[in-house]
């Protein structure tokens, strides 16, 4: 059976449609014959007063969480016969669905809490009836789940969706299957994400500005235009001149070969760059005319070597990286000619690297993919950051969350907790929870999602946040012994 359904002799079990989240047995049915090869057990909660001896042992076979009092139903998802993992996302038919289909995959977009001011359409019939009925202007985002750069804008035009609600209708819809062939070719989604703009259903032109934040769209909604024809620009490569210009191919052989080089990894897109780039070529000018005793200036477009952007962990442009010898050391901010010039002449002494974040000593618990569910299983409140180690955001937060890990270290009922998406053992429990951009705060109670946070990334911030949670236990522990 694709469905299958273990309840604990003498549990207390809701009615008949709650352990399927109001599911009709027809769609049961359909689900079943769908995926006959998963299943999921519904395991209702035993309270000591409910349940007997072999019930709770069924329970805690089944590693039921009792401890937690304000839960009705546990969802654990088998494959091949053997337990997989909880499923902790939305309960709804959709999502559990999803699930099924791809149990590693990326939750739906809708199950973001903060994505629910966007239109979310399912199939041709629900997109076909909102541009007819629709009076609205409508930005629709065509979208791949798996998609990087749709993930990095989402968070940007739901914001947009909830500023703009009232005002125009900003909506999703995940094209990527086979089924929406038509769509696709209709308005030429030749990639992902494709955004188009229409008014009374009519289809006006695409916006392209795919690195924009959510004011760049509310206020490109002021004033709707086609996007602007681009005069293509001469490669920087192609344009001569003493920098060097390397590749994924040749870029290992070349730091090899040359014991000083100060590489700049660019985007041609790149404003920043554009400035620094006539002070970075007026520098590898002089220090070519010294020969080799200052080293070389080299150059990679990162969005065409992707190879080398993301062994390096390249996230902003202009990023420059040093190499001695063929290691990597770090470097200091250098914007002009003269900067450049001078750090080449008399390279500083390479500091020593800083020990990674879970090397330190510190009160965050640092954990992976295999315990981390059993960990929070076992604290009241659980603050957790997911973070990339390369990403500049997840570094200037780093100290104030540590600061507020060390500030709540004695007490056993709070955890400030840290996942290292880049790992590679980590990264489908990252998609599991629904993270798309670094860093990524989630509060969990006794292991289970309850919101995210996303108000102030700092040490107050934190401990406001996690203080706020023991002052309301407190207060209920108060009230209880009032009761008594």
């Amino acid at each position: 059976m694709g469905w299958r359904r273990r309840v604990a002799e003498g549990a207390l079990m809701p009615e008949e449609p709650r352990p399927f989240m109001g599911v009709s047995r027809a769609h049961r049915a359909q689900v079943g014959s769908q995926l006959a090869d998963l299943s999921v057990a519904l395991a209702s909660e035993v309270a000591p007063s409910h349940g007997d001896a072999e019930s709770r042992k069924l329970c805690k076979k089944m590693k039921v969480d009792l401890s937690a009092k304000d839960k009705k139903v546990e969802l654990f998802h088998y494959q091949d016969g053997a337990f997989h993992t909880e499923y902790n996302r939305a309960v709804t038919f959709k999502s559990i669905v999803a699930f099924l289909k791809d149990p590693k995959g990326p939750p739906l977009w809708e199950e973001d809490p903060g994505a629910k001011d966007v239109v979310h359409i399912d199939n041709e019939k629900d997109f076909r009836r909102l541009l007819k009925k629709e009076e609205k202007p409508i930005l629709m985002m065509f979208y791949a789940p798996w998609c990087s750069v749709c993930k990095r804008i989402m968070p940007h035009f739901q914001k947009a969706a909830t500023q703009l609600r009232g005002q125009f209708v900003l909506a999703g819809m995940n094209v990527y299957p086979s089924e929406f062939e038509n769509i696709k070719e209709e308005y030429s989604v030749r990639g992902y994400p494709t955004i188009c703009y229409f008014e009374k259903g009519r289809f006006l032109f695409q916006y392209d500005s795919y690195g924009s934040t959510a004011e760049d769209i509310v206020e490109w909604l002021k004033n709707p235009q086609p996007p602007q024809p681009q005069v293509p620009e001469t490669p920087w490569a192609d344009e001569g001149g003493s920098v060097y210009h390397l590749s994924d191919e040749d870029f290992d052989q070349f730091v090899k070969e040359h014991s000083s080089v100060l590489v700049m990894f660019h985007a041609p897109w790149c404003g920043h760059c554009k400035k620094m780039k006539p002070e970075f070529e007026s520098a590898a000018e002089v220090l070519h005319g010294e020969g080799d005793s200052s080293g070389v200036l080299a150059a990679v477009d990162a969005t065409v070597n992707k190879a080398l952007a993301e062994r390096f962990h390249i996230a902003e442009f202009p990023t420059l990286k040093y190499f001695k010898n063929g290691e990597k050391y770090a470097v200091p901010a250098l914007r002009t000619k003269k900067s450049f010039i001078e750090w080449m002449r008399n390279p500083e002494s390479p500091p020593p690297p800083d020990p990674a974040w879970e090397e330190q000593q510190t009160s965050v618990l640092h954990l992976s993919g295999d315990n981390f569910r059993e960990t929070l299983k076992r604290k009241k409140h659980a603050l957790v950051m997911f973070y990339a180690p390369w990403c500049p955001h997840c570094k200037k937060a780093i100290p104030h969350f540590t600061a507020a890990a060390d500030a709540f270290k004695d007490d056993r009922k709070i955890a400030c907790a840290a996942i290292d998406c880049v790992k590679e053992n980590n990264k489908d429990l990252c998609q599991q929870e629904a993270v798309k951009a670094y860093p990524t705060f989630h509060y969990y109670h006794y292991g289970k999602f309850v919101e995210k946070y996303d108000t102030n990334p700092t040490e107050l911030g934190f401990t406001s946040f996690i203080r706020t949670l023991r002052e309301g236990d407190h207060e209920r522990l108060g009230k209880k012994k009032e009761e008594l």
